[in-house]
C-alpha cells in the first residue's frame, strides 16, 4: 500500500474532524510515526501526540453515534469552532446537532463521501499541556483544519476548532 492510500482516512466535513483508517501519521520532532488504527488502543488520558490523535478520532465517533454525553465533557466550556464559511458553532450548538445524529447514519455517509476526495495526515505540535492537532492535504500541504487541546485534570479537552476553505 502506497503512503497516500495509507492515509486516505482523514479529512474535515461541516462541523468536525473525519477520522479513522488504516494509518495515522504524527508529526514530532520532524519524524513521521505512523500508529495503526486496527493496532493496539492509545489511552487516551496519556500526554501524548497520540493520545491527542486517539481523543479526535474519539470526538468524530461520538458525533457520529450522537453520544453528546462524552463530547459535552471532552470540549471545554468556551469551546468554538470556525466552520470553513467563517461561521462560529459553540459548544451548545455542537451538541444539539450531534443529538440529531443518533440512530442514524447520515452523518457517517457524509464523512466517508467527504474521505474520498479529501485525502490528508495528521501532524501534532504540543507545548507543555497545550496541542495542535492540524490536517494536512499531503498533495499540497495546505491545512484543511486545526483542532486546539488542552491536557486539564488528566485529559485531552477541546478549547478550538478552525476549518480552511482552502480548496486543497
Amino acid at each position: 500500500m502506497n503512503v497516500s492510500a495509507a492515509i486516505r482516512h482523514h479529512a474535515r466535513y461541516g462541523l468536525h474532524v473525519v477520522a479513522s483508517a488504516c494509518a495515522i501519521f504524527i508529526a514530532t520532532s520532524g519524524m513521521p510515526i505512523i500508529a495503526h488504527a486496527k493496532g493496539p488502543q492509545v489511552d487516551e488520558a496519556a500526554h501524548t501526540p497520540a493520545a491527542v490523535i486517539a481523543v479526535d478520532e474519539h470526538w468524530l465517533r461520538a458525533e457520529e453515534d450522537g453520544d453528546t454525553a462524552w463530547l459535552g465533557a471532552m470540549l471545554l466550556p468556551d469551546f468554538r469552532t470556525i466552520n470553513h464559511d467563517g461561521k462560529v458553532v459553540t459548544k451548545s450548538m455542537l451538541l444539539k446537532s450531534t443529538a440529531k445524529n443518533r440512530g442514524s447514519d447520515k452523518m457517517r455517509k457524509r464523512i466517508d463521501a467527504w474521505r474520498k476526495t479529501h485525502p490528508s495526515r495528521k501532524a501534532v505540535v504540543m507545548h507543555g499541556d497545550v496541542a495542535i492537532l492540524s490536517f494536512v492535504n499531503p498533495q499540497t500541504g495546505h491545512i484543511w483544519s486545526s483542532d486546539i487541546f488542552v491536557y486539564e485534570n488528566g485529559h485531552w479537552r477541546a478549547l478550538y476548532s478552525q476549518q480552511s476553505a482552502s480548496k486543497g
